[in-house]
């Protein structure tokens, strides 16, 4: 299936939803099929890029669409960060947030727990979030200079 394709079947799908959380799936989608015909690929990047398109079998007609298209973005994402090294805005702080907090939490358990434990945990994670959000922030920015933020 071609990028052109690909984008009218989920504008059509879009003008067809009517759950909102649905809808959101489809502007992802319809977001980076725009930014990837708006990109300088070779002839061999964009017949592997349809290539992965196919594979994805949006064509089917599966019982519960959200899920199923939700599925497909996900692994269409990795799929574009691994090929092309080509990540979404806001990837690594989402990244950055979540590692944060985990380790935000073992930080406050340890480390903090000589005061009241809730107050530990809490401020663990609150200054991992923190330092999560600042290296992401910059790595996105990193990204965003070397092109490769979609």
């Amino acid at each position: 299936m071609t990028l052109q394709k690909t984008y009218n079947f989920f504008e059509r799908l879009k003008t067809d939803a009517t759950n909102k959380s649905e809808i959101k799936i489809y502007e992802k989608f319809l977001h980076i099929l725009s930014k990837l015909k708006t990109r300088e690929f070779s002839n061999e990047e964009i017949a592997i890029i349809e290539t992965e398109l196919d594979n994805l079998n949006l064509l089917s007609n599966p019982s519960n669409r959200k899920k199923h298209f939700k599925k497909a973005l996900n692994k269409f994402e990795k799929f574009l960060k691994n090929t092309f090294s080509l990540i979404t805005k806001g990837y690594y702080a989402n990244l950055g947030i979540a590692l944060g907090a985990t380790y935000g939490i073992l930080f406050g358990i340890i480390f903090l727990s000589s005061w009241e434990r809730s107050l530990g945990i809490a401020l663990g994670i609150s200054l991992g979030m923190v330092i999560g959000l600042t290296i992401g922030k910059s790595m996105d920015t990193k990204a965003k200079s070397e092109g490769k933020v979609l």
